[in-house]
């Protein structure tokens, strides 16, 4: 079954919820990505983790090091955060990571809340 963007990361964002409720905040970024991702292969979904992302000037692709944490089902991305609070700089990170992957819903998680809705954020790239 193919399923929507809208499908994808309310399911992400049930399987999110979940996690941070079972460990809760504190833990580094990379607990969270990799423990993430398990869940989301456990819920039947196709995850990439560390996604290369090439960015295209003049029509010459170079590879400067930006990474998708999350890539799942190759329509929604997932960037994975820990910080006390989200800065403007992460935002525009997300969004940048959906125009250069021509994709259209990304989600910014900030698993460092005390209740994790307060942590997720929803991104859209109006192609």
């Amino acid at each position: 079954m193919i399923m929507t963007e809208n499908e994808i990361s309310n399911k992400i964002i049930g399987v999110a919820i979940d996690l941070h409720k079972a460990v809760g905040p504190g833990l580094l970024e990379s607990a969270y990505e990799n423990a993430l991702a398990y869940d989301l292969r456990e819920a039947g979904l196709i995850v990439a983790q560390q996604v290369s992302l090439p960015f295209v000037y003049k029509e010459v692709s170079l590879e400067v090091g930006y990474r998708i944490d999350l890539l799942v089902e190759n329509k929604v991305i997932i960037e994975v955060k820990s910080v006390e609070n989200l800065a403007p700089v992460h935002f525009s990170q997300t969004l940048t990571y959906l125009k250069l992957s021509d994709l259209k819903l990304g989600l910014l998680i900030n698993f460092n809340t005390k209740y994790l809705k307060d942590g997720i954020h929803r991104m859209v790239n109006n192609l």
